[in-house]
């Protein structure tokens, strides 16, 4: 990835899964596609990081906690200059927002919203 912080913006940067049962699922994509589950603790349970030699690839979390409102199929997240923007734009031109804005700790905040089509998708603020 180039050192360019604006080559960020518009890009996909997180996809992950959210279902009811991460810990059976996370088994299937590892024996599907070679991936190896590393857990995140979510404290009182662990989602899952799915990895290649060590390289976080994808997310499979539990329909849980603040996931509970997760749409269940593979969510991508787009990485945006002004989530506040983002979102207006969103909601000016026929798309519906699904959640509030959230914390994602040090890495940023998102929310998720879905397309005048009816698609879901996240979007993503960097931090800093």
């Amino acid at each position: 990835m180039s050192d360019n912080k604006e080559s960020v913006y518009g890009t996909i940067g997180w996809v992950d899964l959210t279902v009811p049962n991460a810990t059976a699922v996370k088994d299937f994509y590892s024996q599907v596609t070679g991936w190896k589950a590393e857990p995140v603790s979510m404290g009182d349970y662990d989602d899952y990081n799915m990895t290649v030699d060590g390289d976080a690839k994808a997310g499979v979390c539990h329909k849980q906690g603040t996931n509970n409102d997760v749409p269940s199929q593979w969510m991508i997240y787009i990485n945006v200059r002004d989530l506040e923007e983002s979102r207006a734009q969103c909601e000016a031109h026929g798309g519906k927002l699904l959640t509030d804005i959230r914390s994602a700790g040090s890495m940023g905040r998102y929310c998720f919203i879905e397309d005048p089509a009816g698609a879901a998708c996240g979007l993503f603020e960097p931090a800093g």
